[in-house]
């Protein structure tokens, strides 16, 4: 078994300015992160926890390395908040997936209601459990699943990288096997797309990776885009375990160092909006394009008074 095709996607929502959500897409691994903070605090932290999740992607081989990661990743963050006080008291969600292709496990590290999912036989199974307020309810009994789905405070989380100097990380690992598709997602598609609905479009996609994820954004934004949505997609397909040459692709990447928290700007970390999506969002182009259109049109207008 291997990993097939990948795809990564992030849209600011119908109601968000800035995009507050990043993701790795670098196999074997693989996640999702969505910021929290006033101002421009939650894109930082989330493009923290992502640079120093894919900074440290060629050393991590088993569970033990990817809670490290992620424990690193919050380090990162709860020290920059110490020494700017800007974003003091930032965080970010974070699910971290790594593939072992050759044992045929999926090991997940996870902290915050960031989701990741397996879709199978065009069912689909939540594979994380939520550090969120109504979560809490639901497992205590206090709310039904359709009470929390409208709940006021579904999105508050009990748990985040970034706000403490420790966290406590959640740890599974699973069996994946050819035909699998995994999804990892911000609760910008959980908490706008019901998960039986989710299975449907992964399936009306012929379980192509990048369609799915387009069309899983743009269902978020079709139920109301409330908040930024974010998608990361892969296939488990039949054959050879890839040899993969990481340490090169690393070494280039001019990513910043996660143990030196001082020398991550925050300028630095928010202008790589292509690698990890966290950013202003991907509307832009279009935008530049009615504007481009219009100052046509004004001058077509003026040419045909002057003339």
């Amino acid at each position: 078994m291997r990993i097939g095709r990948a795809a990564g996607l992030t849209d600011t929502g119908r109601r968000r300015r800035q995009n507050e959500d990043a993701f790795v897409c670098d196999p074997p691994l693989f996640a999702i992160a969505d910021g929290m903070g006033g101002a421009q605090a939650g894109e930082l932290a989330s493009r923290l926890a992502a640079a120093a999740i894919e900074e440290a992607a060629s050393a991590v081989s088993d569970e033990e390395d990817v809670v490290g990661v992620v424990r690193a990743a919050n380090a990162l963050i709860f020290e920059r908040s110490l020494h700017d006080p800007a974003v003091a008291g930032m965080g970010t969600t974070a699910t971290v997936a790594l593939v072992d292709e050759r044992t045929e496990l999926l090991t997940l590290a996870h902290v915050g209601d960031s989701r990741a999912y397996r879709y199978r036989a065009g069912g689909l199974e939540q594979l994380t459990t939520d550090h969120s307020l109504v979560a809490e309810l639901v497992r205590s009994g206090r709310l039904t699943e359709a009470e929390a789905a409208v709940h006021p405070h579904r999105s508050v989380i009990t748990r985040a990288l970034g706000t403490e100097a420790e966290v406590e990380v959640d740890t599974r690992t699973v069996e994946v096997a050819s035909g699998d598709l995994v999804v990892l997602c911000s609760d910008g598609l959980s908490a706008m797309v019901r998960d039986d609905e989710i299975a449907r479009l992964i399936g009306a996609s012929d379980r192509d990776p990048h369609a799915a994820a387009e069309a899983l954004v743009h269902a978020a934004n079709e139920h109301g885009g409330d908040d930024n949505v974010t998608v990361v997609v892969f296939e488990l397909i039949e054959g050879e375990p890839a040899e993969r040459d990481r340490h090169a692709a690393e070494a280039t990447d001019g990513h910043p160092d996660p143990a030196d928290p001082d020398d991550v700007t925050r300028e630095s970390v928010l202008d790589d909006v292509n690698r990890h999506g966290a950013g202003k969002g991907s509307r832009w182009p279009a935008l530049l394009l009615v504007l481009a259109l219009l100052a046509i049109a004004a001058f077509a207008v003026w040419w045909s008074l002057v003339r």
